[in-house]
């Protein structure tokens, strides 16, 4: 009798430690608690009702708390994509006063040039202007030793070789080159330029001779010539090419004489249509 008893437990505890037969005891422990609990609700038990009471407000604040972000995350995506939405909308203003600042700039750039134009056109004789075609330079052609620019206007203007450029009346250089919408200037300072010159009070005659990288110098002068500061040059004439008293420049006490226009700053020319009394090559 005992034996058997002892076997009973054995094979009892052996089943309950079986995985099958412990996944069945754990749905037969959930139903007995299940209808015991069922039970004490339904006679009304108070400690039932407390416990109940205590779930359901867990439930609740878990609810909430799990429901938090649906309600956030609309606000935040709503914040999100407001801020995106300004960024481009401050990006496109930023644009927008770059090409108002560039327009801006374009018609500063403008309004100097009219002044620049304006000042040539005020300085220039009324009765000459039919004598004179204004032009814009177009190219610097800036060398250490060969200094000469190219305008806009050309033979189909009447400009021809030899023919003298000035700005503001005062000579910068003469015609070497024309084409029929350009021509191409050979400035005073240039290495290859050479004008008969006459200053100060005695009429004295000289050759003014383009320096390159220095400033133009006066040669051919008088034996034992002394130079003065500030001594108004004037073109002499006598080549046949610049009109008499063309002013040109200052002297220093060097013999290098300081150009009334610097040859590097020149944005409007003019050209004097006087037909030079001796051919150019």
């Amino acid at each position: 009798m005992s034996v058997s008893r002892d076997d009973f437990s054995i094979a009892f505890r052996s089943a309950l430690l079986q995985r099958g037969a412990s996944q069945k005891f754990s749905i037969f422990s959930l139903i007995v608690v299940a209808l015991v609990v069922f039970f004490l609700d339904v006679y009304g038990f108070t400690v039932v009702k407390t416990a109940r009471s205590f779930i359901n407000d867990i439930v609740y604040r878990v609810t909430y708390l799990a429901s938090a972000p649906t309600r956030i995350f609309p606000g935040i995506n709503e914040a999100i994509a407001s801020h995106f939405n300004l960024k481009k909308e401050n990006e496109e203003l930023r644009q927008v006063i770059e090409r108002y600042k560039s327009l801006d700039l374009n018609l500063e750039y403008i309004s100097n040039e009219n002044k620049n134009l304006k000042k040539v056109l005020d300085t220039e004789s009324v009765k000459s202007v039919s004598n004179i075609v204004l032009a814009k330079v177009l190219v610097d052609r800036n060398s250490p030793f060969l200094k000469s620019i190219i305008i806009n206007k050309g033979s189909k203007e009447g400009i021809i070789k030899g023919m003298p450029v000035t700005q503001n009346k005062y000579l910068v250089g003469r015609i070497v080159e024309t084409n029929y919408l350009s021509s191409r200037v050979l400035l005073l300072n240039d290495l290859n330029s050479r004008i008969p010159v006459t200053f100060d009070e005695k009429s004295t005659q000289a050759i003014l001779t383009g320096g390159g990288t220095r400033k133009p110098t006066l040669t051919y002068l008088p034996e034992d010539y002394e130079f003065e500061d500030d001594v108004t040059v004037f073109a002499s004439g006598k080549d046949g090419i610049f009109n008499a008293g063309t002013p040109i420049g200052k002297t220093k006490y060097t013999g290098e004489v300081e150009l009334f226009v610097d040859p590097n700053q020149l944005s409007f020319v003019t050209v004097n249509l006087i037909k030079p009394s001796k051919e150019i090559f």
